[in-house]
């Protein structure tokens, strides 16, 4: 389900938003100019590696700035272009929303904290994994989150891919998010149990999303109830 734009419109302009957008392509074209000799060290060193973080947090503590700082840096990589384009349009959808009622600054300092805990719900269910993981999705899963605690009543013009018709629907929000994490939570269950679903991190997804709407919580009721849309 493709989300192709939403009801509530931002009062102020989501400079942060644009600006993490912008940060994403920034890294994206550098990692086009490096050539596959030069990307896979490049990924490996900033991307999440769960084995390494969790070596070095248990066995070198005197190296834990440096081992920890890819749960930040692993955010802003991606594998192709369809994953960047895919990550970066979710992002435009929800992310003003959500730094319309968090402010510049409270918005960009959930957006990264919603990326380390995406990256260490991944990592503490896969603790031994040696790939790298990277993208954005589970900082926009948390973005998600939030938005669904603020805005359940928000509409989302919705393409569905059918076979013969694709479907364009205007679906609230308190349905379409929960269905988004349902179907994360449910192919994350399938590969807990050993199942090939894909090279996704689907339990950074869950994560994020988690992390997301129980931030939201603490948002003060006066601006939840100010930013709160219609039905």
């Amino acid at each position: 389900m493709l989300p192709l734009k939403d009801s509530p419109r931002a009062r102020r302009f989501p400079l942060i938003n644009y600006g993490l957008i912008v940060a994403n392509a920034v890294v994206f074209f550098i990692e086009l100019t490096l050539g596959p000799a030069r990307l896979e060290p490049f990924l490996d060193r900033f991307g999440l590696v769960p084995a390494r973080l969790w070596t070095v947090v248990w066995t070198d503590p005197a190296s834990i700035i440096a081992g920890v700082a890819p749960l930040v840096t692993c955010v802003f990589l991606h594998a192709g272009w369809v994953h960047i384009l895919g990550n970066l349009w979710f992002l435009y959808i929800f992310g003003d929303n959500v730094e319309d009622v968090m402010g510049h600054v409270g918005y960009l300092v959930f957006y990264l904290a919603a990326g380390v805990g995406a990256c260490l719900a991944q990592a503490v269910l896969h603790p031994a994994d040696i790939t790298p993981l990277i993208g954005a999705s589970g900082a926009i899963a948390g973005v998600m989150g939030a938005y669904l605690f603020v805005y359940p009543k928000a509409k989302i013009l919705t393409l569905i891919p059918v076979i013969f018709y694709p479907l364009i629907l205007e679906i609230p929000a308190w349905f379409y998010l929960p269905i988004w994490v349902l179907l994360n939570v449910f192919s994350g269950a399938l590969e807990l149990a050993g199942a090939k679903v894909g090279n996704v991190a689907w339990w950074a997804h869950i994560g994020g999303f988690a992390f997301g709407f129980l931030i939201a919580l603490i948002i003060p009721k006066h601006r939840r109830h100010a930013y709160a849309v219609a039905p």
